[in-house]
């Protein structure tokens, strides 16, 4: 007799557990998070047949993986918030650089594809072996931080199969640096920038790096012709 009260008693409480998991819709879902490129319509569409279940029902990890295949997110959390609420953290990507003709790359370096690319034509772009997007992040960022000083800014930079590197300045510059020490040749170049002054540098169409001891240079058709005798005397009587 006590084992068949038991076995009632258990069917009781499974069809109660089951009652209750099956009568605990879920009525709320709070989006989170600062959009630019994601609309929380999209969200919304996205999420609607994924969280018409009962709360205990609600596939979390299964609702983040769908949400973190989208191409503008970075990372995204699901969590039950009792009684009947799913809360959804969404962090969008930052794009950083454009990467080719039609690709972005994320602050993180992750490869975003966006649809239309027009509204990003403003960031400068970087080309570089495929697979290597990280690392020619890295390089591009290390760079950048070698010309801020000089109040130069990258429009373009490529790293080509072999890894030889070559910068476009915003100011239409271009920097070539090879395969090899390119970090200390374009320091080497920046430290005769104050020996040249502002006005021959600007003349200049494009700096050849790729030389041991030194490098070449390329002017614009309009330069006018340098004076090279007087260049160290006046970096002398401006000290």
């Amino acid at each position: 007799m006590r084992l068949v009260k038991f076995i009632i008693l258990m069917a009781l409480f499974a069809s109660m557990v089951y009652a209750v998991k099956n009568f605990v819709p879920i009525k709320h879902v709070r989006v989170q998070g600062t959009f630019t490129q994601i609309s929380k319509d999209e969200i919304k569409t996205l999420l609607e047949p994924l969280v018409k279940v009962s709360f205990f029902d609600a596939n979390v990890q299964g609702i983040k993986e769908v949400l973190s295949a989208l191409s503008w997110v970075d990372s995204a959390s699901v969590n039950r918030v009792w009684p009947d609420t799913l809360t959804v953290k969404i962090n969008e990507k930052t794009p950083y650089v454009r990467w080719g003709k039609t690709g972005l790359i994320s602050t993180h370096g992750l490869i975003i594809t966006p649809e239309d690319i027009t509204p990003f034509m403003h960031l400068p772009i970087l080309y570089g072996p495929e697979g290597q997007e990280i690392k020619s992040l890295e390089i591009m960022k290390g760079v950048s931080t070698a010309l801020v000083d000089q109040s130069m800014q990258i429009a373009e930079f490529s790293i080509n199969d072999r890894w030889a590197w070559k910068i476009k300045l915003s100011s239409g510059l271009e920097i070539l640096l090879g395969r090899s020490e390119q970090l200390k040749k374009l320091q080497r170049f920046i430290k005769t920038i104050d020996v040249l002054g502002a006005e021959q540098v600007n003349a200049i169409s494009i700096v050849d790096l790729r030389y041991p001891n030194g490098y070449a240079v390329s002017w614009k058709s309009d330069a006018q012709p340098i004076d090279w005798k007087i260049l160290p005397a006046a970096q002398t009587a401006n000290k």
